[in-house]
């Protein structure tokens, strides 16, 4: 496959407005640009003017509302002549039956996205899931980060995706960020850089868009943006130190989308109140003019609560527009953003030449991507091609090289052929991680530490809830209760199956052993138990500031012994 890598270095080629900044693939010869070029020019001057605004629009395609739904979705598609899609929950092959349909009836080809942060899973329950970018940072190779993302990037394509709004680039400084916290890599701006452009290069290697986000930063937040508009009060100097660095960073590596966040930033936007997704002075002053950005921008969604509830349909995209967005995404009003656009350019507001600049640069991406030539998509077997033997062995792998070892005192890891207590604690499931570790394993409940005879080697498994992000990673005080219990008589091995911010508020002192696995799912608990035995090598590195102990960065090696104890194997089930 030919790789695309889009490139921040931009084309000044002379057209009918004066020079205009466009993208180019990486490797893309004189012809090919020239080619490109010849096709946008030809494409925006067969556009009216109301299918030229139809580019800047995104909206939500849900197949799990109804056909009444669908049937609106429909008709903006081919009304509004809307630039794209957002692909969210519900059945993959109604999904691509109907990005087909859509496709067919569009003059120009849609962009398709989807929020595929970890794989296409975020939004279709029988894809496989990829790990969060929280347990990403942990691993010290990042060609593995790369490799996960053209997997991704390979399941976008078998999906007709072409844009996967990912990945996150905010440093996570505040553990209570409640929408952020496992979507960021982690609190270390050079590890967020580094992790973020091996995810990006994996997908625009393989021809399916990037987007950083959320511009200007996210990380230190404590309300949710779905539902208020959260308030990032820092000064300049900490802004282009902590929460802008990675934008700066990747834009020269060529990542071809920025997403803006609904964020208020004082520092940057004198006009109390406003939203960083309508700022001019953040959108066209700093991204634009200041940074040099050349790529395609785009909000972040329109229906969340930080914004949606203050305007009426349509509004809010004008004013986004306005600010110096290209593309409006999960629009709630097309046709009245179309309206007020025009309006405001009728107006003298707006150029005719802003509405040219960001549709060229939406139209150029799309024959960059290869949209010119789209192929339907064949629904059949879609479920096993995005949920295989290919997936869980790569992301086993993943998991497995995220393992840190914060500890290990008394050396318990790897585990010998010696008999060894579990006691799973916390909420989820744990059952997989038991019967991977093995039959000679013995398992007590909390309310069974007693019966363990003192000085035995004991596993205790903080089993959080993972069936999304954003669930809370804070441990019951029965369960440290049990730990400082066991402690005082047994040698521990404590396995955290959640986010390293659990340990924030436990006292590690005691326990000889500390393993951070960072989520609960049969992938990283078959990891983790393989790892504990041996198998493979333990080198992941704490990846967050947890804690005056805890610092980004932490982590011990563990080699894999050469052999297993028989005494383990023989009685593995």
């Amino acid at each position: 496959m030919k790789k695309l890598l889009y490139t921040s270095l931009c084309i000044f080629a002379l057209i009918s407005t004066g020079a205009k900044a466009q993208y180019q693939p990486k490797n893309a010869s004189k012809e090919d640009v020239k080619k490109a070029q010849q096709w946008v020019e030809k494409t925006y001057k067969n556009l009216s003017q109301d299918e030229k605004l139809g580019q800047l629009f995104i909206v939500a395609l849900y197949t799990n509302k109804g056909e009444d739904y669908i049937s609106q979705v429909r008709n903006i598609v081919v009304n509004d002549k809307i630039g794209g899609l957002i692909l969210m929950q519900d059945d993959a092959a109604r999904e691509i039956n109907l990005v087909n349909e859509f496709q067919q009836k569009s003059k120009v080809p849609l962009m398709i996205g989807m929020d595929a942060e970890w794989g296409v899973f975020q939004r279709i329950a029988t894809a496989h899931k990829f790990p969060w970018a929280m347990t990403l940072g942990a691993i010290q190779d990042k060609n593995l980060i790369y490799q996960m993302s053209a997997k991704i990037a390979e399941d976008c394509h078998r999906m007709g995706i072409n844009w996967d709004f990912a990945p996150v680039v905010d440093v996570n400084t505040n553990p209570n960020n409640p929408i952020i916290g496992n979507r960021s890599f982690g609190s270390e701006v050079s590890n967020v850089i580094s992790s973020a452009l091996s995810y990006s290069n994996g997908l625009q290697d393989h021809n399916i868009l990037a987007a950083i986000k959320h511009f200007p930063g996210h990380g230190d937040t404590n309300t949710d943006s779905h539902l208020d508009l959260p308030v990032v009060s820092h000064t300049m100097e900490r802004l282009n130190t902590i929460e802008l660095a990675p934008f700066k960073a990747l834009m020269d590596k060529g990542i071809g989308g920025v997403m803006v966040a609904h964020l208020y930033v004082p520092s940057l936007e004198s006009g109390k109140g406003i939203p960083a997704s309508v700022s001019k002075n953040i959108i066209t002053g700093l991204l634009k003019d200041k940074l040099g950005y050349k790529g395609l921008i785009i909000t972040d969604a329109l229906n969340m609560g930080a914004v949606a509830n203050k305007y009426k349909p349509g509004e809010l995209d004008a004013m986004a527009f306005k600010a110096g967005n290209d593309i409006m995404l999960f629009s709630q009003g097309v046709s009245e953003g179309k309206k007020l656009i025009q309006n405001a350019l009728d107006r003298g507001e707006i150029s005719q030449s802003r509405v040219e600049e960001s549709v060229k640069k939406i139209l150029l991406t799309k024959y960059f991507l290869g949209l010119t030539q789209y192929t339907p998509k064949n629904p059949e077997n879609i479920n096993a091609d995005l949920n295989n033997d290919s997936h869980k062995a790569l992301v086993q792998n993943l998991y497995s090289n995220a393992l840190t070892l914060l500890k290990d005192e008394k050396k318990l890891l790897p585990l010998t052929g010696n008999q060894v207590y579990y006691v799973p604690l916390e909420e989820a499931p744990y059952q997989t991680f038991a019967d991977r570790l093995g039959s000679n394993i013995i398992l007590k409940k909390a309310g069974e530490i007693n019966t363990i005879p003192a000085g035995s080697t004991v596993i205790v498994g903080f089993h959080k809830d993972n069936s999304t992000a954003y669930k809370p990673y804070k441990i019951s005080a029965e369960s440290k209760k049990t730990l400082a219990d066991l402690t005082k008589n047994q040698n521990v091995i404590l396995n955290v199956f959640g986010s390293a911010y659990a340990l924030k508020d436990i006292d590690i002192s005691k326990v000889s052993t500390v393993l951070v696995s960072y989520e609960n799912n049969e992938d990283s608990m078959n990891a983790a138990a393989d790892a504990m035995k041996g198998k493979t090598k333990i080198w992941g590195r704490l990846p967050v500031l947890v804690n005056d102990q805890l610092k980004p960065g932490m982590g011990t090696d563990l080699d894999p012994v050469s052999s297993i104890s028989k005494s383990t194997t023989s009685k593995q089930r």
